[in-house]
């Protein structure tokens, strides 16, 4: 990722601890909640992953085209799962966006390292943007009212706490705009 390392290194820090916590969601008593954290704790080691600085580590060139298959069958995935309601459209923008980011390093993989920018589509950058910008301010609005309501009774386990799994989905948002504004 371009940019400040320290800040690649939060990010990194973010989406890793983001990715560790859906793992543990994946133990949740309930199957909706184990298949959404799990393409949330892979979009969230995969931007991890994507996030480490270049100064430390450049991925060879064909790591990209990997990136970009495995997000696009997440997306596919994603796709298939939505037609049942628009809950998994976001798994499929964010899946897509990982693709596009892929993508536009593998096309240009020299000047997104040095920090030169510029290796998106700007329409496609800014519409993901706008999206994931609303989807993080919506996030933290829906994250209010539950941490108002903590003191309440506890549910059984770490992957049944809706409070951490929409404050793991705003880290993720966050860290794709973060990413989205380092292109």
């Amino acid at each position: 990722m371009p940019g400040p390392v320290s800040t690649a290194w939060l990010l990194v820090a973010l989406c890793a601890a983001t990715g560790a916590y859906c793992l543990l969601r994946m133990r949740s008593g309930v199957e909706e909640q184990r298949r959404a954290a799990g393409g949330e704790a892979l979009m969230g080691f995969g931007m991890a992953a994507m996030a480490v600085p270049a100064a430390v580590y450049t991925p060879p060139r064909w790591a990209w085209p990997v990136y970009a298959a495995v997000f696009g069958a997440a997306a596919l995935h994603a796709l298939w799962n939505g037609r049942g309601g628009p809950r998994h459209l976001h798994h499929l923008v964010g899946s897509a966006a990982m693709v596009y980011m892929a993508v536009a390093m593998t096309v240009s993989p020299h000047a997104a390292h040095h920090g030169h920018g510029g290796t998106g589509v700007p329409l496609l950058t800014g519409a993901l943007l706008l999206y994931f910008v609303g989807y993080v301010l919506l996030s933290g609005v829906r994250l209010v009212p539950a941490t108002a309501m903590a003191h309440g009774p506890a549910p059984a386990g770490w992957g049944d706490r809706p409070e951490l799994a929409r404050a793991c989905r705003l880290s993720m948002g966050i860290g794709m705009v973060t990413m989205l504004l380092a292109m």
